[in-house]
């Protein structure tokens, strides 16, 4: 069976895991969404997650400017040289459920 692209899952299937990882550290969902609507301007508790990542970055309602500010390596990957810019978005996501999980205040993590 073919990989499927990041770009194409459901965020319903996607946003869970990301989820899953900041409760595992013992953070919270609310957390999660806190972060998620800080960068993408998203309310989750009334957002569609039936869309695709590759959707859900392209329509978000207020993408933070302060994106750029979001630096260091997620999967290995130095977020701030990625090019493709939907990977970017996709990625800085992940840095900042990275954060969360790994600790960091609130204050920090939304820069």
């Amino acid at each position: 069976m073919p990989r499927q692209s990041v770009f194409d899952m459901k965020v319903s299937k996607v946003y869970p895991l990301l989820v899953a990882k900041a409760e595992k550290k013992g953070r919270t969902k609310a957390e999660v969404d806190e972060v998620t609507a800080w960068l993408t301007g998203y309310d989750m508790k009334t957002t569609d997650l039936d869309v695709t990542y590759a959707e859900f970055f392209d329509n978000a309602p207020a993408y933070n400017p302060r994106a750029e500010l979001i630096t260091g390596k997620i999967c290995g990957i130095q977020v701030e040289t990625i090019e493709d810019p939907l990977m970017k978005k996709i990625r800085q996501l992940d840095k900042l459920v990275d954060e969360l999980a790994k600790g960091k205040t609130m204050e920090k993590i939304l820069r």
